[in-house]
């Protein structure tokens, strides 16, 4: 099975998003146009939420091991556009720079302590990728020119997706389900889903049910950008084809 991305290509995927981000900013007509995937946000909110939490994980990761998260005040943001693009380009240098330093093993706080993730800023660093990339997506559709994520990313963001918000021990006030995801990349996932322990595995390439896997009670194909897409709530289940109760789908993700 092929691993998960490298430290130092977390790193060098997460500039690249952020350049992306940068992009999408300065091309926009305004700062306050409003941001179709997240219609309570204008582009500078979505600026905002991402210097915010940039600067809230290197904190955390800069900490070390903790049993809270590192309290970082919230700052004021500027209003004119170079400003803004600098302010966001400077929080994600803060986060890198923490990244960096710590190297993937160290211990930090995280909010996932239960999932199959550790709590290290290893995974502090998967996640914030993905956190990047969806909402370089964002601002990409509100400047009309929406890219999906690279497979590069996008199969790293099913996995990382999989094992970190949905494994672990969160209730599921439901009967237990089976649900499989398969990209069109060839890679394929199964997340047993029960009240307190679920849990995500990797499939051999191609596995199905008919391999000597019991029958999933939904199975979910797409691309592993539009598998991202979905898990993200950008599009909806409709978009990819699926097999059994997509109710279970939506009661999920929802």
């Amino acid at each position: 099975m092929e691993a998960t991305l490298e430290f130092p290509d977390l790193l060098r995927l997460m500039q690249d998003r952020s350049t992306a981000f940068q992009a999408a900013v300065a091309a926009a007509p305004s700062l306050d146009v409003q941001v179709p995937t997240c219609p309570e946000w204008t582009l500078l909110d979505l600026v905002q939420h991402l210097v915010e939490g940039r600067r809230k994980w290197a904190a955390i990761v800069a900490a070390g091991p903790a049993d809270a998260p590192a309290v970082v005040s919230a700052p004021e943001a500027p209003r004119e556009r170079d400003a803004v693009l600098h302010w966001f380009a400077d929080s994600v240098r803060e986060l890198l720079d923490a990244l960096r330093e710590a190297g993937p093993d160290r211990a930090c706080w995280t909010w996932w302590g239960t999932s199959q993730s550790p709590q290290t800023s290893g995974a502090v660093a998967r996640h914030q990728l993905q956190q990047l990339a969806v909402h370089t997506y964002d601002a990409q559709v509100t400047v009309g020119a929406p890219r999906p994520l690279s497979s590069e990313v996008a199969l790293d963001g099913v996995d990382e997706f999989l094992t970190t918000c949905c494994a672990g021990t969160e209730p599921w006030p439901h009967e237990p389900v089976v649900v499989d995801y398969h990209t069109t990349e060839g890679r394929s996932w199964r997340l047993r889903v029960s009240d307190g322990h679920t849990r995500a595995d990797r499939l051999p390439n191609g596995a199905t049910a008919g391999d000597g896997l019991e029958p999933a009670d939904v199975a979910a194909w797409g691309t592993a950008n539009e598998l991202v897409m979905f898990f993200y709530g950008r599009i909806r289940s409709e978009s990819l084809r699926t097999e059994g109760d997509r109710g279970i789908l939506d009661r999920l993700h929802a």
